[in-house]
């Protein structure tokens, strides 16, 4: 039965977080602590009025668990079902996604080096990187399975097909980043081929790869879970969304997207920490802390 009382509610909650928003929004902090207190608590204040919005919809018009469960009732099968979403995480996460992550990623590059030294290779493997990238992961996904077997190593393959590429493409971009009249200096100094990668291509390269870096981090926790739609062990994050899903479920599946979205946001922040501190010297970063 419906309950305008709630709607109502979170109307009101939701106004008022969108006012405070405002407000911080317009504020000119003195101090470096003050601004990054604001910068956290605006996404944080948002997030908790949708949450609160969702919650209030969900009662005031009385919707059915089965099509959207409130957040309270997600909330309380994450804390119910915590070992089953360790489990899940473990395998899916800190096995397939980690794993296939540092390979693709890490072989990307190393061929991304290999080819600038080749034009015929950039000219030749380019192309049917963009085209591979281009492959739909439901494609890709049940060939693996087939080749490695039902546990995570076949959604190691698949994390490490779709993150190889953009790794392999944005790392040559980058490394074409630096100015001819950079490289001209590099050879007046007569630094060798290696020196001058170090020295200068690298590093005018860095915001390219972070750029895959954090491309790789949502696309290698996509593509393990869509890959365990396909077959795996009775664990994993795909296999629990499918199966829950079939049972009807749905507040665990809420649970387990709750789980990758906050496991994938982790991830992303964490490389977008590194990228802040290897990648100090470029404008961007240094006008994202004045």
């Amino acid at each position: 039965m419906s309950n305008p009382s709630w709607v109502i509610a979170a109307i009101f909650f939701w106004l008022a977080a969108w006012a405070l928003n405002e407000w911080l929004v317009r504020q000119r902090f003195q101090t470096p602590a003050a601004k990054r207190a604001s910068s956290i608590a605006i996404p944080l204040i948002f997030g908790a009025a949708i949450i609160v919005l969702w919650e209030g919809m969900v009662h005031g018009f009385a919707i059915p668990s089965i099509l959207l469960p409130a957040p309270s009732a997600i909330f309380l099968r994450l804390i119910n079902s915590i070992p089953i979403l360790w489990a899940d995480f473990r395998q899916t996460f800190l096995k397939a996604v980690l794993t296939g992550y540092v390979l693709g990623c890490g072989l990307g590059f190393a061929m991304a080096i290999i080819i600038d030294r080749s034009p015929f290779l950039q000219r030749g493997l380019l192309p049917i990187g963009n085209f591979v990238s281009a492959l739909p992961v439901v494609g890709i996904a049940p060939i693996m399975v087939m080749w490695f077997g039902f546990d995570w190593q076949s959604k190691v393959a698949v994390v490490v097909i779709m993150t190889f590429f953009p790794m392999l493409v944005n790392t040559v971009q980058g490394l074409s980043a630096s100015s001819h009249m950079e490289r001209d200096l590099m050879h007046t100094y007569a630094a060798s081929w290696w020196q001058t990668l170090v020295k200068l291509r690298l590093p005018a390269a860095w915001p390219f790869i972070f750029n895959a870096l954090k491309i790789n981090s949502t696309l290698a926790l996509i593509g393990a879970i869509v890959a365990e739609f396909f077959g795996t062990p009775i664990v994993g994050m795909g296999f629990r969304i499918s199966a829950e899903m079939g049972r009807s479920n749905v507040d665990m599946v809420w649970a387990e997207i709750a789980v990758a979205a906050i496991a994938g946001s982790g991830f992303y922040g964490l490389v977008a920490l590194a990228e802040r501190a290897v990648t100090f010297w470029h404008p961007s970063v240094r006008s994202g802390r004045t």
